[in-house]
């Protein structure tokens, strides 16, 4: 196979072309493929039936793609975030959205038609948590509602869909660090849910500022909401301040695309040279992306890389300190807390704002 002038920083030809057939993710959202034969571009991953090795164009990006006179495939929709291109993620999203009290189990995937296992994978893959795990937050997030309005514990667990006590307390505890009981008594520090359209977030703010912004399903927001509750004294409970609702207004305003900003107040809880990267974070504009060479050298530290990339990776406070932001150096995705998924959907969502 001739080595093709399309591609940006991507291997050789042979490469990829493996990497089709075998249907890799691991080049969801690195590579594309043009097949000469029918003016379609697709994801390395997708369903149709594979081109021969001679009908193939490869590409970085969409645009690219586009530009060479390629139509987005109709199948695995290489317009859309990664995980939009799969049908059956699509679908149980979908019925997540329509029945987010249901107790979702293995039984109800398989009268669905779905293998267990491979909604399983196909999950971890796109969002590094099973499709049952994804339900559970769901759930918890009914009671946890309902908590903060002051219902009684049962209420809350019945509103959460869970047949018991201990399992709701069980289930709060692994996100909190501690039972929710206790997070019902004077705190000054107070936790709250907050719907966007990439899932559910954690906000914990006080009276003047935001102190941590979470999406619910990060592998390790409960160890943050620890560390966090360490910081502070134990002083986190349940409730809503100002600062939730401002924060809450702004990220409409963001995702409606009129708020390239997010103009809320933080307090960053961490080393004074995290808090440098992190401020670093919060200059770069919106639209715009960073390598962590780049963003090493902006604070005046250009051998700090792997510093500046741990200090990266420990942010509380997400979009309103824009780690996702930050980008390989050859221009690739690279790892995000949130999932691969939510940081392709970011950027494609602020390049109205470039």
């Amino acid at each position: 196979m001739e080595k093709v002038n399309d591609m940006l920083d991507l291997p050789d030809t042979d490469t990829l072309y493996a990497a089709l057939v075998a249907r890799d993710p691991a080049w969801e959202g690195r590579a594309l493929v043009g097949v000469t034969t029918t003016g379609i571009f697709c994801r390395l991953t997708c369903p149709a039936r594979k081109p021969l090795a001679r009908n193939c164009r490869w590409f970085a990006t969409p645009d690219a793609a586009q530009a060479a006179g390629f139509r987005p495939c109709r199948r695995c929709h290489p317009l859309g975030a990664t995980a939009e291109g799969e049908p059956l993620v699509r679908d149980l999203m979908a019925r997540l959205d329509e029945r987010p009290g249901h107790r979702w189990s293995e039984a109800d995937l398989l009268a669905l038609g779905h293998d267990p296992s491979t909604v399983r994978r196909a999950f971890k893959r796109h969002f590094g948590q099973s499709f049952l795990e994804m339900a559970r937050a769901a759930r918890l997030r009914g009671g946890m509602a309902s908590l903060v309005k002051g219902s009684p514990m049962i209420d809350a667990q019945l509103e959460a869909g869970f047949d018991s006590a201990s399992g709701f307390r069980a289930a709060f505890a692994r996100l909190f660090g501690h039972a929710p009981h206790r997070m019902r008594q004077g705190s000054d520090l107070l936790a709250d849910w907050i719907d966007t359209p990439l899932g559910g977030m954690i906000a914990i703010a006080d009276t003047s500022t935001l102190h941590l912004l979470e999406f619910i399903d990060r592998k390790a927001l409960p160890e943050g909401l620890r560390r966090l509750s360490a910081h502070v004294g134990g002083r986190v409970g349940l409730g809503r301040t100002p600062v939730h609702d401002r924060t809450e207004a702004q990220l409409a305003a963001y995702f409606a695309g009129n708020a390239p900003f997010l103009d809320v107040p933080v307090t960053l809880h961490g080393t004074p040279f995290q808090q440098q990267v992190w401020r670093a974070l919060q200059d770069i504009p919106a639209g715009q992306t960073r390598s962590y060479l780049q963003l090493a050298a902006s604070i005046d530290r250009p051998t700090a890389i792997r510093a500046v990339a741990r200090a990266n990776a420990t942010n509380r406070i997400a979009l309103v300190v824009p780690c996702h932001r930050v980008i390989g150096a050859d221009g690739t995705l690279t790892g995000y807390a949130g999932g691969l998924w939510r940081k392709e959907k970011l950027i494609a969502i602020e390049r109205r704002y470039a």
